[in-house]
C-alpha cells in the first residue's frame, strides 16, 4: 500500500538536548498509526514534524515526505488553532470556498455552506448552525476540537495528526470521538495519533509506536502488543470496578472531618452566566470551606469551565453572587484587588499557552510573587526555585523556555506559579488530563500533598473524569447542560448518586474503565 506519509531517521535537537532520536514510520492511506509514550517521550514533536513544524533553534537531520499531499493537525489545545476574534462561521466558509471555486459564481455560497454542515456534521457537533454564530472562547474544549477537525476535513487532508483529541473529554464524548477518528479512517484519509491513553489506542490504532526518550523502544500491530505495550505496562493505572471504588476517596474528607467542617471561604449564589446573549450556565448555592476539594464534573461543554472563570474573573457575562470570606468579590479581574487576585487563582488546562515562549520559565513563575506580594526579585526567584523543585522539577529545567519543558513538566511549573501567590482558593481546570498515566497519578499526589500540607488553601477541580475527582474530592458537583443537577459529599455522590444523569455518568465511566 502507497504511504501517505514517511519519516526517516528523523532527529531534532535543541540546545544539544535530543528531542527526537532516529525516528522512523510509514503511514499509509485509511490507517491509524498510533504514537504512545509518557509526557516528553517525543510524540508530539515527531506529529509535528509532519507538519513540517519544529521547535524555534531546532537542528532537524533525517527525512519527511508526504507523497498524499497535504496533512491536517488537530493539537491538544484546539483553541491555540482557531482565530478569537473571528466567528466559527466565516472560518470555516472561507476555506470552504476554496474548494468549490470551480463551480459557477451564483452556486458558490450554498455549496460553501453545505460543506461546512457536512464537515461539522462529521466532526459530531450538533446543532451546527448555532455553532457558526459563536466565537472559540464561547466553545467548549471538545467543541473546539470539532471545529479544528471539521477545518482539516474542508482542506482535503490525506492525512489527519490528533495531538491526544480525547484530552478533556467525558468517556461518553471520548467514545464518539474515537468512532468520529475510525470514520475518517474509513474514508481513506490516514491518521496519525499522539495519545497517552491506552485505551483509546487498542480501540483505534492499527499500528503502534511506543516512545521514550526520543527514541521507539517498540512497534508492531496493535493486536500484537496488546494487552499493553510491554514498554508502557508499568505506566497504566490500576484496575478498578469504577470511579467509586477508588481507595483516595476518603483522603481529603478524612483530613477535614465531616463535610461542611471547615470555615466557608467562597460561596456561589445564583449564578446564571452567558455568551452573548445565550445563557449557558445556571446554578444554585455553591460553597467551598478552608480544606475542601470540591469537584466540578459533566460532560464536555455541561459549563465546567464557565464556571471556573465566572469563579477566577476571566467571564464577566454573568450575575448573581460571589463571595470571599464573605465579602463581595468583583466580576471582572479588572476590579479586583491584588489581594483578592492572589487569593483566587487558576491554573489552565492548556498550561504551554499560559507562559510567555520567549521568556525563562523560572522567571514566569517568580513574577507572580512580585506582582502579587509585593516580594523583592531576589527573594521571589529563591522562593520560585523551592517551589518547583518540591513540586519534582529542577532548576535547571525550569530555566529554559517553555518550548524546552514537556506537558507534564509545564503544568508543574504552572501550579507552581498559582502557589507563589499563596491562593486561599485554586482552580485546576483539567490539568491531569492531557497526561500520561504516571504524569497523571504525580500531579494528583502532589496537589493531595499541597490540600493536606497547606491548611489554608482550598480546591476547586474542574474534571470530566469521575477517577480523578474521586482521588481528591471532599464534595463533587454534577453539571449537565449547564446547571447543577446534584451536589453533596463525595462518598455519597459516587457510590449512591440521586440524579438520573449522575448515575448515567458513573455507567458510563465504568464501562469505560
Amino acid at each position: 500500500m502507497n504511504a501517505v506519509a514517511e519519516i526517516r531517521d528523523l532527529r531534532v535537537e535543541v540546545d544539544g538536548r535530543a528531542l527526537v532520536d532516529g525516528v522512523s514510520l510509514r503511514v499509509t492511506a485509511g490507517k491509524v498509526t498510533a504514537l504512545v509514550g509518557a509526557s516528553g517521550s517525543g510524540k508530539t514533536t515527531t506529529g509535528l514534524a509532519l507538519l513540517g513544524e519544529y521547535p524555534a533553534g531546532a537542528r532537524v537531520t533525517g527525512e519527511v515526505r508526504l507523497p498524499g499531499g497535504p496533512a491536517g493537525y488537530v493539537p491538544q489545545h484546539p483553541g491555540t488553532a482557531l482565530n478569537p476574534a473571528r466567528r466559527v462561521g466565516p472560518l470555516l466558509r472561507d476555506i470552504a470556498r476554496t474548494r468549490v471555486r470551480a463551480l459557477p459564481r451564483r452556486e458558490r455560497r450554498a455549496a460553501a455552506h453545505q460543506r461546512v454542515l457536512r464537515a461539522l456534521s462529521l466532526a459530531q457537533l450538533p446543532d451546527p448552525e448555532a455553532v457558526l454564530r459563536r466565537y472559540p472562547h464561547q466553545l467548549s474544549g471538545g467543541q473546539q476540537q470539532r471545529v479544528v477537525l471539521a477545518q482539516a476535513l474542508l482542506l482535503g487532508a490525506r492525512l489527519v495528526v490528533a495531538d491526544e483529541p480525547t484530552t478533556g473529554q467525558d468517556a461518553l464524548t471520548k467514545q464518539r470521538i474515537v468512532d468520529r477518528f475510525a470514520a475518517v479512517a474509513r474514508q481513506g484519509i490516514a491518521v496519525v495519533l499522539l495519545s497517552h491513553d491506552l485505551d483509546v489506542v487498542r480501540a483505534l490504532a492499527d499500528e503502534v509506536l511506543v516512545l521514550r526518550d526520543g527514541r521507539v523502544v517498540e512497534s508492531g500491530p496493535v493486536d500484537r502488543l496488546w494487552p499493553a505495550p510491554r514498554r508502557l505496562r508499568t505506566a497504566e493505572p490500576p484496575a478498578t470496578d469504577g470511579p467509586a471504588e477508588l481507595p483516595a476517596v476518603h483522603g481529603p474528607a478524612d483530613r477535614t472531618g465531616l463535610p461542611g467542617a471547615g470555615r466557608e471561604v467562597l460561596r456561589v449564589g445564583g449564578l446564571t452566566a452567558r455568551h452573548g446573549r445565550t445563557t449557558v450556565l445556571r446554578t444554585s448555592a455553591l460553597t467551598l470551606r478552608a480544606g475542601e476539594c470540591l469537584a466540578v464534573v459533566g460532560r464536555s461543554g455541561s459549563g465546567k469551565t464557565t464556571l471556573a472563570r465566572c469563579l477566577a474573573g476571566l467571564h464577566r457575562g454573568h450575575d448573581g453572587e460571589l463571595l470571599l470570606d464573605g465579602a463581595p468579590l468583583p466580576r471582572s479581574l479588572r476590579d479586583r484587588t491584588r489581594a483578592q487576585l492572589a487569593a483566587v487563582q487558576y491554573v489552565f488546562q492548556d498550561a504551554r499557552a499560559a507562559f510567555d515562549e520567549h521568556r525563562p520559565v523560572l522567571a514566569q513563575v517568580a513574577r507572580t510573587a512580585v506582582r502579587l506580594r509585593g516580594a523583592a526579585e531576589a527573594d521571589a526567584l529563591a522562593e520560585a526555585v523551592t517551589t518547583v523543585t518540591g513540586l519534582g522539577l529542577t532548576e535547571r529545567h525550569v530555566r529554559r523556555r517553555p518550548a524546552q519543558l514537556s506537558g507534564g513538566e509545564l503544568q508543574r511549573a504552572a501550579l507552581a506559579r498559582a502557589l507563589l501567590a499563596r491562593p486561599r482558593v485554586l482552580i485546576c481546570d483539567e490539568i491531569t488530563s492531557g497526561l500520561d498515566a504516571v504524569t497523571r497519578r504525580g500531579i494528583l499526589d502532589t496537589l493531595a500533598g499541597l490540600l493536606r500540607d497547606r491548611r489554608g488553601l482550598s480546591l476547586v477541580l474542574i474534571t470530566h473524569d469521575l477517577g480523578t475527582a474521586a482521588a481528591l474530592a471532599t464534595r463533587i458537583a454534577v453539571l449537565d447542560g449547564g446547571e447543577v443537577v446534584e451536589e453533596g459529599p463525595a462518598r455519597r455522590v459516587l457510590t449512591l448518586p440521586e440524579h438520573p444523569f449522575t448515575v448515567s455518568l458513573l455507567e458510563t465511566s465504568t464501562r469505560a474503565t
